[in-house]
């Protein structure tokens, strides 16, 4: 991938999420050398990146760490539809992260990926902080095509704390 490439997804990123939920800059383009993790992009007619998604292919599940759209432009189905392909594709259960139901925004995300077929777990859970200077993230795990239980979880979990976040586990938050 190449520099420009990788700052008009590091654009969108930063555009799009809390920079909680983001690593930083450098942070980010060392993930490039990382085999689990994979950038994917939408691209306009121009060639211009509208959209991605950035996940974790691991051999049981995957994992999508973000996925976003120009801030210009959403609304429009791109979102939809890179994650509709994603799936499709993967052949594995999907597992991604949100924000627990509190206020609408987060209740109408979680509605978006419930409308794709993913399922929201009950199961107690933080990110682990992205960079230093942050706290834990309560966050709640949404899978695809079904719900976990709680075995199936507590091994999804032990899996993201390892290889995507590098914590030790059990980690406690």
């Amino acid at each position: 991938m190449n520099h420009t490439t990788f700052d008009e997804i590091f654009a969108i990123m930063e555009a799009s999420f809390p920079t909680s939920e983001i690593r930083t800059y450098e942070g980010q383009q060392e993930l490039l050398d990382v085999p689990h993790y994979r950038l994917i992009t939408e691209v306009n007619a121009e060639g211009k990146i509208i959209a991605f998604i950035a996940c974790w292919e691991f051999p049981g599940f995957r994992f999508v760490e973000h996925i976003a759209v120009d801030p210009r432009i959403r609304g429009g189905g791109i979102g939809k539809k890179l994650m509709e392909e994603y799936i499709r594709q993967s052949g594995k259960p999907v597992l991604l992260e949100v924000e627990p139901p509190l206020g609408e925004m987060e209740q109408r995300r979680i509605g978006f990926y419930e409308r794709l077929g993913f399922h929201l777990n009950p199961y107690a859970y933080v990110q682990p902080p992205l960079r230093e200077e942050n706290a834990d993230l309560p966050l709640q795990i949404m899978t695809y095509p079904n719900p976990v239980d709680v075995e199936e979880f507590n091994l999804y979990r032990e899996i993201l704390y390892t290889e995507v976040y590098k914590v030790t586990t059990p980690y406690q938050g």
